[in-house]
This record gives C-alpha cells, structure tokens and sequence, in this order.
C-alpha cells in the first residue's frame, strides 16, 4: 500500500512581509531538499498580487514528514509564521494518527483515498 502523506496549505502574505516571502522560501526549500531525502514535492505557488501563497508537499511517508516538521519547528516556524497565515490546510494519503493528531491540532483537515490511482 502506498504510504506517502501529501498535502496543499493555503495561505494568506502578510501585506507588508511580501518582500520576505522569497527568501524564506528560497531558505526553506534548499534545507528541505538538502536535508530531507522523504520529502518527493515541495513547491511554492503565489498569486499575481503577491497574497496568498498555496504549498504543495509530498512525502514518501509519514516518518518523512515528522522529519520535515521537526526541522520546521527549529529553523523557520517563527520566521513562516511571521509573514504567512494559514487559510486552509488540507492532507491526504496515508498518515498515521501520530501526525492526524500533530497536524489536526495546527487546523489541519483530513481526507481519506475513496479512489484512483498514483504513478
């Protein structure tokens, strides 16, 4: 059975850190991609005004993304947080209720596989 653990967070820039969205993501993206071989997508999207910002982050499984929110939490949750808020966050896949109740108690929502497939 196919363990990743996937999901999209929509968020709202703040006004007046715009001009910072780039570097975090510059910084968070070279860290994740260094330093955290389970993560399989981590991409960054921004509307044309510059606010709201959509993450979209795949990993191979729930280990990997415990990993990824443990260096979060040491290197950038204050500067995230800082310039971003969350609107909606959704998750998919197959996480276990380590991270259902990690991420559910950040204001995640939950949506179970009823069908399709992955290649």
């Amino acid at each position: 059975m196919d363990q990743s653990v996937y999901w999209n967070l929509e968020l709202n820039i703040k006004p007046e850190k715009k001009e910072d969205l780039q570097a975090l993501v510059t910084d968070m993206a070279a860290r994740t991609q260094a330093d955290e071989p389970g993560a399989l997508n981590y991409e960054w999207q921004v509307n044309d005004d510059m606010t709201e910002c959509h993450i979209f982050e795949r990993y191979a499984d729930s280990g990997a993304l415990m990993t990824h929110l443990g260096n979060f939490q040491e290197h950038f949750a204050g500067r995230f947080f800082d310039i971003l808020e969350i609107k909606r966050w959704t998750v998919y896949g197959n996480p276990t209720d380590q991270v259902k109740e990690t991420l559910g108690g950040m204001g995640a929502q939950f949506l179970g596989r009823v069908g399709g497939f992955s290649r």
